[in-house]
This record gives structure tokens, C-alpha cells and sequence, in this order.
């Protein structure tokens, strides 16, 4: 069945929720926030290791999906989770990515237990 055109804005804005995920970079800066009540740029440019100029884009992107917010004390920006919801999306995509992880070992281990090939001349 399909959605509605009413429906329609929520589906792309859960979307662009998860296109605000969608870099291993925004991961890990979500992941550092979970991890703080809050951090500063500068936090997380060391922690990241990305240049000034990439983390700003990346964090940009997080604001614009709303998934941070940030605050300017003096001449420093702090960020935060915009909401606490985040940190359990993120608990929740690690224990997905483990299962999928311990799915791909067991297929890993089932291929090596298969018997080997005779090479033919």
C-alpha cells in the first residue's frame, strides 16, 4: 500500500534522518557526543582527525538533519546530541552491525570447514 501525499513529508524527513547517518565520519562524531555531555570543536576535530574545514561540513550536515545542536560560548562552538533518542539509534545500529558481524563470521567459518577443492591438471 502505498503512503499518502499527506504521509509523504514524514517518510522524507525520516530519510533525511537517515541521510545525515549516511558518512562513517558523522557516525563517529555522533558516537563521540553519545559519549559527552558535550565537546568542542576542537574536541572533535582531535578525536577525528579531520581538517577544519571537513569537520565544519560534516557538522553542518548534522545540524541541517537535526540530529546536533550547538552552542557558541565566547570564540568556541560546543555541540551536543539534539536529543537523547540519538544515542539509542546509534545502540541500536552497533547491535545490528554485531549481529550482522557475528552472521558474517559464522558463514566465514561454515567456508572453511568446506572440503577443499581437487585441483585438476
Amino acid at each position: 500500500m502505498p503512503f499518502s501525499q499527506r504521509q509523504r513529508p514524514l517518510y522524507e524527513v525520516k530519510a533525511n534522518l537517515f541521510k545525515g547517518l549516511a558518512h562513517p565520519f558523522r557516525i563517529r562524531i555522533l558516537e563521540l557526543l553519545a559519549a559527552s555531555a558535550e565537546s568542542s570543536v576542537a574536541d572533535l576535530q582531535s578525536a577525528t582527525g579531520l581538517e577544519a574545514s571537513h569537520l565544519s561540513q560534516h557538522l553542518a550536515v548534522l545540524r541541517r538533519h537535526r540530529l546536533v545542536t550547538s552552542e557558541r560560548r565566547g570564540s568556541h562552538v560546543y555541540y551536543r546530541l539534539s536529543d537523547p533518542a540519538v544515542a539509542r539509534l546509534l545502540a541500536a545500529a552497533r547491535e545490528l552491525l554485531l549481529g550482522v558481524l557475528a552472521t558474517d563470521g559464522e558463514l566465514l567459518r561454515d567456508a572453511l570447514d568446506l572440503p577443499a577443492i581437487a585441483e585438476t591438471a
